[in-house]
Formats: C-alpha cells, structure tokens, sequence
C-alpha cells in the first residue's frame, strides 16, 4: 500500500518510528508534502533519509500571504531535487481565510506553471472554493496531471472525472456522516483512485480518537476497496499502480 499525502513533520512520535510503523503495516511508499520553503527542505531531508519516502514541493493557500517571485524561485531550486515527485500542495482556501485570495491565487497559477515546467503531477488542496478551483484548473491545467488530495467534493466528481484529475480519498471517507463521499469512492474508475492519510490530520475512524499516521492508510483503503466491492489485495494493487505511473518511484 501507498500514503500519497502526509507531512511527516508535522506528525509524532518521530519520523523513524513512523516510517517502520508504516512498514509494518504494509505501507512501501509515503509522499511527504512541503507547505512551503522550510517545511519543503523538511520533506526532501525525510526523502534523503528514507528510500520509501519521497517529496512533494509546493506553497499551500493558507501559507501564500506575500508570495512573490522569490518564493517561486524556491519552489524551483527544490523542484529539481531527485527525490521531489510532485508540486503542490496548492490550490484555494476560502474556509480559513489566512491568506488573501489574490495571493492564493498568485501562488496556485505559479505551482501549476511549476508542474507544467518540471512535468510533476500537481496536488491540490480546496475547501469551500470548489468553484474556483475547478475553474482555474480547466482554463490553466491542461496537460498536467491533477491530483484531488483529500477529495471531499462529491457532488463534483462526475465534473472532475472527466477532465481526467486523479481522486485521493483521505480518513475522512471512513467518518460515518460521509455516506456521499463514500458513495463516491466506489465510483471512481480504476485508473484514477489514490489513497492518503493527510497526517496527523483525519484519523480514520477505527483510530479516530489517535492522531494519523502513514501507517493507517491501510484502514482507509480497507474502507474504499470495501465501497468498491474489491478484496483488499486487489485494491491495494491497483492504487500502488496508479502512484508508480504518477510518482514515478
């Protein structure tokens, strides 16, 4: 099994301790996400010291007050790292606010432009800007490969299934008052389904009182091949598939 998105520093109790747990449970390979310069290096150093791990390099929504061409230009020395296999996260963020919408959207057009460039697959973050989001991926993502990490859009997936974007489904699919979202992950078609954990955030729900680790994603893909009508074996094989062709590792 994959974790296609977590922030291993953000996550306890450390990260040798997390990475052998993961592999315990099965888990072969993490992405590790960067929300911006530092917590990037963070990602790459993680990808140095682990071979299952590897980076994703990006500047998330609620961190793009300010941002400019000195950021991008990080986001680019650190994009051409061996071990980086993707941009993002980026995307919009209108839930929280942190971070004004025209300096949102400045950084998520540079990240797409950075995936285009680097031809990395690019991992998108929306909450409550759906409209937006898609929007801008239509009119400037062509050509690239998106990823939905923690897709919680259901109502949108026929719209996003057919631009070809790739669905990531988080713990949150496992909450019991996500009866669409479930719905929605035994729909998406073989070729383009991912799992995640986003730790330390969304705990599946057999661990939701803990706080997520790469380990768990197996409860998450155990639900989502369960909504597939897919033994577990199966599934796995198919969303390992999908992250050698996407990440490359």
């Amino acid at each position: 099994m994959i974790d296609s998105h977590t922030h291993l520093d953000s996550c306890e109790p450390g990260e040798a301790a997390l990475v052998a747990a993961a592999t315990q449970s099965g888990v072969n390979r993490i992405l590790t996400v960067g929300q911006d310069g530092d917590t990037g290096r963070a990602a790459l150093a993680a990808a140095e010291a682990f071979p299952q791990v590897f980076a994703a390099i990006g500047h998330h929504p609620n961190k793009a007050t300010g941002f400019d061409d000195g950021h991008l230009a990080e986001l680019r020395a650190l994009a051409e790292h061996e071990r980086c296999r993707a941009i993002g996260e980026t995307g919009l963020d209108y839930f929280r606010d942190y971070a004004p919408r025209a300096d949102q959207e400045r950084a998520f057009h540079a990240q797409i432009e950075l995936a285009r460039d680097t031809a990395k697959p690019l991992v998108i973050h929306t909450r409550a800007a759906e409209d937006d989001t898609i929007a801008t991926l239509r009119e400037r993502a062509q050509g690239v490969d998106v990823i939905l990490h923690c897709f919680s859009m259901p109502d949108r997936l026929d719209e996003c299934l057919a631009e070809g974007w790739w669905i990531s489904f988080a713990g949150n699919v496992t909450y019991p008052k996500s009866e669409a979202l479930a719905e929605a992950a035994g729909r998406v078609p073989d070729d383009r389904i991912l799992v995640e954990t986003d730790a330390p955030y969304l705990t599946p729900q057999p661990m939701r009182k803990e706080r997520n680790q790469p380990a768990y994603v197996t409860e998450t893909a155990r639900f989502v091949a369960d909504q597939r009508g897919q033994d577990y074996a199966t599934f796995e094989a198919i969303v390992e598939r999908n992250a050698a062709r996407l990440f490359r590792w």
